[in-house]
């Protein structure tokens, strides 16, 4: 630098600092050695901070608004530099400019699965996914503690420190909270709330705020999502027999409205025409024998068989069955299950011990106490 521009910095000196990007947290404000004028120009704009350092020590920190530096509005520098009386010397200083606006739109992810007992699924795998803000509220303690002498600090730097703390907290949350999988999704504002909780004070230790966390979803594998999608289509078809018959008839109608399927698309119709047909036979069938058995009894109708009883329940940590009720009677003789065994059938709404269950209530009433050791002998 020539002498001029030397002199010119020494007596001609504006500090501010306007952000270029959205993601630096900390500038440190660059100059000639460090060299500012007494009676210069600061200009603190909304959301930034100005922090002086002296010597590596923090000295004065500057909230928003413009002032003329001066050893009265320095007070900390003042008695760093000894400055008792007036002074009017330049002098050196590092600036530093903090962000203390909001940093949006931050991700934050499980990078590994987090394993859960699930009452109905049993052990399962989950990942989480969200978003958390957070900014600086104590300009000092971030430059201490995080920042040291880097001179432009961004938000890439301290982001993953955060994140860490936030998959731990919410991993320890969901853990604690057993909610059964299918319900969590009615349940992301709960986590939230309680994850950020915890989070806000050890976000503090840093001199930041967690001013918001959400967590957007929670999801199960691949593999079970296509299994519980499975058995989802199955709750929705209902009677299997109804269903083949419905996808026959829609076949034929496709072959007939297509000429041009040749000869492999007309021995397809001819195939599925025959099967429609033998279904149908047979449901006549059935119809006439069922018609002819009334009337030989009167026109009494019976009704039909009722469907043995047959329970799932959770062996061993993991779900096994069905079994029908002379199976259960075994496992309750052999100790395999007890009264807290959970157990679900068709028709109940969750799993729910045995010995609350009315069908199996006798079953446990039956088993024979312990048999008592045999006598000392002598």
């Amino acid at each position: 630098m020539g002498i001029f521009n030397k002199l010119k910095n020494e007596f001609i000196d504006i500090i501010e600092w306007l952000d270029p990007s959205n993601d630096i947290i900390v500038h440190r404000f660059e100059r000639y050695q460090n060299e500012i004028k007494m009676g210069a120009k600061l200009t603190v704009r909304e959301s930034q901070v100005a922090v002086f350092i002296n010597e590596g020590q923090i000295a004065d920190v500057f909230q928003p608004g413009m002032y003329t530096l001066q050893t009265q509005n320095m007070p900390i520098l003042s008695t760093l530099k000894g400055w008792k009386y007036g002074f009017n010397s330049p002098f050196k200083a590092e600036v530093y400019f903090v962000n203390t606006k909001k940093f949006l739109d931050n991700k934050w992810g499980t990078p590994n699965p987090v394993m859960l007992r699930d009452a109905e699924f049993g052990p399962v795998r989950i990942r989480a996914f969200g978003v958390y803000e957070f900014r600086v509220v104590d300009a000092a303690k971030f430059i201490r503690d995080i920042v040291g002498t880097d001179g432009s600090f961004t938000t890439d730097q301290v982001t993953n420190q955060l994140r860490n703390i936030i998959i731990t907290r919410f991993t320890d949350a969901v853990g604690e909270a057993k909610i059964p999988v299918l319900d969590m999704a009615a349940n992301y504002n709960e986590f939230s709330e309680k994850v950020s909780g915890v989070i806000i004070d050890e976000y503090k230790e840093y001199g930041l705020e967690m001013t918001k966390f959400l967590v957007s979803n929670i999801s199960l594998p691949a593999n079970v999502e296509e299994a519980l999608d499975k058995r989802s289509s199955m709750g929705i078809i209902g009677n299997m027999n109804q269903y083949t018959q419905f996808q026959a008839a829609n076949a034929m109608e496709a072959a007939a409205t297509n000429p041009g399927g040749g000869t492999a698309s007309e021995g397809m119709g001819m195939g599925m025409g025959f099967a429609m047909a033998g279904q149908m036979m047979n449901a006549m069938n059935q119809g006439q024998a069922q018609q002819q058995q009334t009337q030989q009894q009167g026109g009494a109708m019976p009704p039909p068989m009722p469907q043995a009883l047959a329970f799932f329940a959770v062996v061993n940590g993991a779900q096994a069955g069905p079994y029908d009720m002379n199976v259960l009677q075994q496992m309750v003789a052999n100790a395999s299950i007890n009264k807290d065994t959970l157990v679900w059938k068709q028709g109940m709404a969750n799993w729910i011990p045995a010995g609350q269950v009315p069908e199996l209530s006798n079953l446990f009433g039956a088993v024979p106490p312990p048999v008592p050791p045999p006598p000392p002998i002598g």
